[in-house]
């Protein structure tokens, strides 16, 4: 419900009556995790912890909200009865926030919210019902290219090979390190897959030159994009209670400048964006805290962006 005891991002006062800028948008979904559970619980930790960030960046003028409307939607939620009609449901739910009046960030749940996201997504202006158009920069330790994992075609694992299915043009994988033989092979015959593994730009050998060429890349990025940010993409000491925490991944510092390299390029616009993935721990803050600094990254490169159009 729409009272003030609910949660807002940042802790921030807000209006329940737009119009917004930016809205944030809480999607507990939780139907096919396969190892460590609690996403349904990820949002509203993320709002909560969201609450102790620093509303500070360099890259803007002034504090967060810096001149922008920011609104915390009342969350998702539905009582469908099968995994298909919930993903339905989410579309919907998305819908009306993918017209291109605001800037949407959706906070998961598991990363099998992505397909309907990227459904609703085709209806945006930049759109125009062509996903093809459309550039997925995926931030994930996981390929997610799986047909299918453990009997379903609609999981967490399969996320981004559904969303190449819906239509999605590219998909730009970051930080993978935890893939199968399938999703390698699949990755390698489709050229409409770019992968950066992790070890290329964070190893100890070449890491340096990786990184060179990788934030090159993100700077050359044209078009619509919609960035996926799995939490796991950092590295598990990072995000400890994420369902699947991988070694090797992102600092947070390599995070930031890659999420300003994304918003900031010249040719890019960054028509939404979801950090999904977020369990929070049981006996510290430490993965929804570190989501909730993603999150802001996100806001705050978004505003800034905005504020470059204005000049």
């Amino acid at each position: 419900m729409e009272g003030s005891s609910r949660p807002r991002f940042l802790g921030l006062e807000e209006s329940d009556s737009g119009p917004w800028d930016v809205v944030v948008l809480p999607v507990p979904y939780e139907m096919t995790t396969s190892w460590g559970e609690g996403t349904e619980k990820g949002p509203e930790a993320c709002i909560k912890a969201s609450s102790q960030v620093e509303l500070y960046d360099p890259i803007l003028p002034y504090d967060l909200p810096c001149g922008l409307n920011i609104h915390t939607a009342v969350a998702w939620g539905s009582e469908a009865g099968t995994l298909l009609e919930q993903l339905d449901s989410i579309r919907d739910y998305a819908a009306k926030w993918l017209d291109g009046a605001q800037f949407p960030v959706f906070l998961g749940g598991e990363h099998g919210i992505l397909p309907p996201l990227m459904q609703a997504a085709a209806e945006h202006p930049e759109i125009e019902g062509d996903l093809g158009r459309l550039t997925l920069v995926q931030i994930d330790a996981h390929a997610d290219l799986r047909d299918e994992l453990g009997g379903e075609r609609f999981s967490h694992g399969t996320a981004v090979r559904r969303a190449l299915d819906a239509g999605v043009g590219r998909v730009v994988q970051i930080g993978t390190r935890a893939l199968s033989r399938e999703e390698a092979a699949f990755a390698e015959a489709d050229e409409r897959v770019e992968t950066w593994f992790a070890r290329d730009f964070m190893g100890v050998c070449d890491g340096q030159a990786g990184w060179a060429r990788l934030t090159e890349r993100v700077g050359e990025l044209e078009g619509p994009v919609w960035l996926t940010f799995d939490v796991d993409g950092l590295d598990s000491s990072q995000v400890p209670s994420t369902g699947t925490p991988v070694p090797g991944g992102l600092y947070h510092w390599a995070a930031v400048e890659l999420i300003e390299c994304l918003f900031l390029a010249p040719g890019t616009n960054v028509i939404g964006a979801d950090v999904n993935e977020i369990v929070p721990g049981q006996n510290d803050s430490v993965t929804q805290f570190n989501a909730a600094l993603i999150a802001t990254k996100i806001v705050a490169s978004h505003t800034a962006t905005r504020l470059n159009q204005k000049d």
